[in-house]
């Protein structure tokens, strides 16, 4: 049996598989969001270990197994996030999470001390994004310098339960890449950033190749979770690129498309090459010795939770009296509405975006509302705006001549039929599911198989667990509206792009904090 952990943004889940890759047992622990100001995003980091500890008690206590056999725990979780610890391995504050907007002022000053972003590209293959976490580190430096003169470690997200699982200090090369403090090519911490940067490469914790053993569950730790002391963890992965082991994403061909709370085009790399402009992700691979490039959109899933918390309330309370989730209440309406929403269109920029803008002001936006349009037609129009956002995405991927020969989706919003059905005509090509829904945490599950010699390789632990069960294709008159749409949907944020720096302006001066 195997654990995989994914430290997510909602919550904390555990899952338990056999080797030939079965779902034993899986549970999710949830915890809070804060938003102090409009743009930060933060948690705590105790919540994340209270929650997994729950996560893994439930798991062990629902199914009927041994914890004897258990052989191997993989983590995985939000990428980017920030946890300062001081001397002793104490939390000195709140993690900044990889959708906060604050360092807008630290990325420009990041680009001007490497000199320009060809030579940031040069180093790290990346651009200096307001998510990652180097400009979280200077923006501490800048705006909390008590607590950054007591910093000596930083963590990600899933390497601070590892160091309360374990007590290392360690990380996995995948989740690195994402620090922009990480030279990519060469999979291992970029010396010239750090020091360019002025941070110690001390605070960074020891990087590994995903699958290998980073460390050992500590006795106490064991004790208090019903498992038994001494089992491996390994390095594990950012929770894309573990999402994208658990898709079976880790050979030349395949692209997995991921619905959660952000949205994810993901494909895989025999070589580090970046997008020229910078406008893709090209991070290190949880499959040791490759590497992938990704467009993210903040807002994926996300944009659809918003929808449902904010105008949801009867579907809601629907699902107290019934079995079906809200959302499918909701995905119900939308069915009935005609391709397009009659003209309806939406950006899904609610906390800002990546790929392929850059941009922590970009805002969310409807466009085209008449009378005509009730309820039903914003869900749709948000299903749609989501998927446009992701075609972004594809259409970046296929200017790099990467051949797509199949693309799988994943994630929460792939169990609506009424979206997979989008999709594929919106991107005008079969869209597949497969048999895993737990993405992040089973690929954590199947790395660790691999560190503890279950599976030969990565590629051979997907073929034994993986499997193709269904296919949604594409409509002909559907593909041909939405290419006209997208032409539409392309123009919208090139046009209000100064609009939505005015209005950030605006929110900070009359609403936000003045750091």
């Amino acid at each position: 049996m195997l654990i995989g952990i994914d430290v997510g943004t909602t919550g904390s889940k555990a899952l338990l598989i056999d080797e030939e890759g079965n779902v034993i047992q899986s549970w999710t622990e949830e915890y809070p969001l804060y938003t102090p100001y409009p743009g930060w995003s933060e948690q705590e980091p105790e919540d994340w270990w209270q929650a997994t500890k729950k996560s893994i008690q439930r798991i062990i206590s629902l199914s009927s197994i041994s914890p004897r056999e258990i052989k191997g725990i993989g983590l995985t979780g939000q990428m980017h996030g920030s946890v300062f610890l001081d001397s002793k391995g104490n939390v000195l504050r709140r993690a900044i999470l990889w959708n906060d907007q604050r360092t807008v002022k630290q990325c420009d000053e990041i680009v001007e001390r490497v000199g320009g972003i060809s030579k940031l590209l040069d180093l790290t293959l990346n651009l200096a994004l307001t998510g990652f976490t180097a400009p979280k580190i200077l923006w501490l430096r800048d705006n909390e310098p008590e607590t950054y003169s007591k910093v000596k470690k930083v963590l990600l997200p899933k390497d601070y339960i590892r160091y309360r699982l374990t007590g290392e200090y360690a990380s996995d090369v995948s989740d690195a890449s994402g620090t922009l403090l990480f030279d990519v090519k060469n999979r291992k911490w970029s010396k010239e950033m750090l020091s360019l940067l002025d941070i110690s490469e001390d605070w960074m914790p020891k990087v590994y190749e995903s699958p290998e053993i980073t460390g050992t569950l500590l006795p106490s730790v064991a004790e208090e979770l019903g498992l038994v002391s001494g089992i491996p963890v390994v390095g594990g992965g950012g929770d894309q690129a573990a999402q994208a082991v658990g898709t079976g994403i880790v050979k030349a061909g395949i692209v997995s498309v991921t619905l959660g709370t952000s949205g994810v085009v993901f494909a895989h790399l025999d070589r580090p090459e970046g997008e020229k402009e910078g406008r893709l992700h090209t991070f290190c691979h949880a499959v040791p010795g490759k590497w992938h490039t990704m467009g993210v959109m903040l807002s994926a899933g996300g944009s659809f939770r918003w929808l449902r918390d904010s105008f949801g309330e009867i579907e809601m309370e629907l699902s107290k009296w019934t079995e079906k989730d809200p959302y499918e209440f909701l995905t119900m309406s939308a069915e009935k509405v005609p391709s397009g929403s009659e003209g309806l269109l939406f950006l899904p920029y609610l906390t800002g975006e990546r790929t392929p803008y850059p941009d922590p002001m970009a805002k969310g936006v409807f466009v085209g509302i008449t009378l005509r349009h009730k309820k039903p037609y914003f869900v749709r129009s948000v299903l749609e705006g989501v998927a446009f956002g992701l075609k972004d995405s594809l259409e970046l991927i296929k200017s790099l001549g990467i051949e797509i020969k199949e693309i799988r989706v994943s994630g929460g919003g792939a169990r609506s039929p009424l979206w997979r059905q989008i999709l594929a005509d919106i991107f005008d090509s079969p869209i597949i599911t497969i048999n895993v829904t737990e993405g992040a945490a089973y690929g954590a599950a199947l790395l660790a198989g691999v560190g503890v010699g279950v599976y030969e390789s990565v590629e051979s632990a997907c073929e034994t667990a993986i499997k193709i069960i269904s296919k949604d294709e594409p409509k002909k008159e559907n593909a041909e509206l939405y290419r006209d749409l997208y032409e539409l949907y392309r123009s919208l944020y090139p046009l209000m792009r100064d609009y939505f720096k005015k209005l950030s302006n605006f929110v900070e001066k009359y609403y936000g904090n003045q750091k």
